[in-house]
């Protein structure tokens, strides 16, 4: 029996009635315990940055150094995917979610009783790892249930809480170390985890409409175990890259993360001696700004999205996948016009807190009316390859995200937070171009890189 090579498998087309399966108070459901789901891992991402002063001196070491392990959590979060991306289209969704939540919750229990820096430091790590799958998972579900015309609202409600998770976090926190020990931030993300597992049990059924794991029925324990490994290997969420729409979008989603991070993680160090502030508390309040910002948004990006999407439909008579992104360009523009006025205000002292709340909260709407797009172009793309197609682009998104927050603190001391904010507002500029291309080009890219494919395939056969 020959062994399966899926390095390419084929993409699906999948009829609109299959997504009739589960009832609209159903899908709901799901989408807002996923929406839970996403907010856990995202609001440890930036737990520790209120909080970092009061860590450093437990652990007796430097802010920085415990920057670092946000950046460490972060750059888990972005490599991941290649991992789970691949295992939830062969093993499904539930079962993989289980296992990541449990995984979760006994390193939170860990991580809040980190004896010294190391175990802390280690322990961030595999929290982070077994994170981004619930995060994975609730645009794979997604995919799933819902069709396409429909997923932009689904996408957007999810977003919600991957989105206020950042910011919420640091809130959270100050309020925390302001009154008790840091420690108590990883109790409380315990006891949110504890939640998101038993709800995943009770509430997540299995949503994939095929597993791979079901095309080995009938192999050897030898020829399923290269099958599998063939199956996840890493590198098949890598080569989705050759693809230029994946790589455009996958971009602009980046900029946009590389903004939200360089944006959330100096605010302690640079609101607070600008604005004469003096508690974690007071820093804390700032991230309530483009975290209200990210609610509001989610009451209308998915829907604009999808609003998008249908019009196209009526205009062409045929739905094509790129036509979605075209909600997401003119607030990119937004939130680039947004971090320079809020960089260059905060270098020179002008405008004061209101202003810089004003910016701040309409950069966390207009990111809720981009992601819902970029994310449900992942999802509709390629059907059948979705959960690959959006671990690629959390890959590359997450992977500048910890670029990001790695560099912001040196950088800003270095340049300033007003040339800072400039160097982002040009990548934000040309990752936009990007997306444009794709909107006009991308049917084209993604049928130049398939008709290669297949050539590749032939030759392959007639050897």
């Amino acid at each position: 029996m020959d062994i399966v090579d899926s390095q390419e498998p084929d993409v699906q087309v999948i009829p609109d009635e299959v997504y009739d399966k589960y009832t609209p108070r159903r899908k709901a459901v799901m989408v807002a315990l996923l929406s839970y789901c996403a907010f856990l891992p995202s609001i440890s991402s930036t737990s520790t940055l209120s909080a970092t002063p009061e860590i450093a001196a437990e652990f007796h070491t430097t802010g920085p150094i415990i920057n670092v392990s946000s950046a460490l959590y972060i750059l888990m979060m972005g490599l991941s995917p290649m991992v789970w991306g691949p295992l939830s289209q062969v093993f499904g969704r539930r079962i993989i979610t289980l296992v990541t939540a449990s995984v979760f919750l006994i390193c939170s229990i860990a991580t809040a009783l980190a004896p010294e820096i190391v175990s802390f430091f280690v322990l961030r790590l595999l929290t982070a790892l077994a994170g981004m799958a619930l995060i994975l998972a609730g645009s794979a579900v997604i995919s799933d249930i819902y069709c396409p015309v429909q997923r932009g609202m689904a996408t957007g409600w999810l977003l919600s809480g991957m989105l206020v998770g950042p910011a919420f976090g640091p809130f959270l926190s100050g309020v925390i170390v302001t009154f008790v020990s840091w420690r108590i931030i990883f109790w409380v993300q315990t006891g949110l985890a504890g939640t998101a597992l038993i709800g995943v049990y009770f509430i997540l059924p299995e949503t994939i409409h095929h597993r791979k794991l079901d095309d080995l029925h009938g192999y050897s324990r030898k020829e399923k175990a290269l099958s599998i490994m063939r199956m996840i290997n890493p590198w098949r969420v890598l080569k989705l890259w050759r693809y230029p729409n994946v790589v455009f979008t996958g971009l602009a989603s980046a900029a946009i993360l590389w903004n939200m991070y360089g944006l959330l993680a100096p605010i302690r160090y640079v609101l607070n001696p600008r604005y004469g502030l003096e508690t974690p508390l007071q820093s804390g309040l700032f991230y309530l700004a483009p975290g209200l910002g990210y609610l509001i948004g989610t009451l209308f990006g998915g829907r604009f999205a999808d609003y998008t999407v249908k019009r196209y439909i009526k205009k062409r008579g045929v739905r094509v996948p790129e036509d979605r992104l075209r909600s997401a360009v003119p607030f990119m523009l937004v939130i680039a016009v947004c971090i320079l006025i809020y960089g260059w205000t905060v270098e020179k002292a002008v405008g004061g807190i209101p202003l810089t709340v004003i910016v701040m909260f309409i950069q966390g709407v207009a990111q809720l009316f981009c992601f819902p797009s970029l994310n449900a172009y992942c999802l509709d793309v390629m059907p059948g390859r979705s959960g690959e197609v959006i671990a690629a682009n959390f890959t590359m998104r997450y992977l500048f995200a910890t670029i990001s927050t790695a560099v912001v603190l040196p950088a800003i001391e270095a340049i300033g937070v007003g040339w800072f904010s400039t160097i982002t507002f040009f990548l934000l500029l040309a990752t936009t171009a990007g997306v444009v291309l794709t909107i006009h080009f991308g049917q084209r890219m993604r049928e130049k890189i398939d008709v290669k494919e297949t050539e590749k395939a032939k030759e392959a056969d007639h050897v």
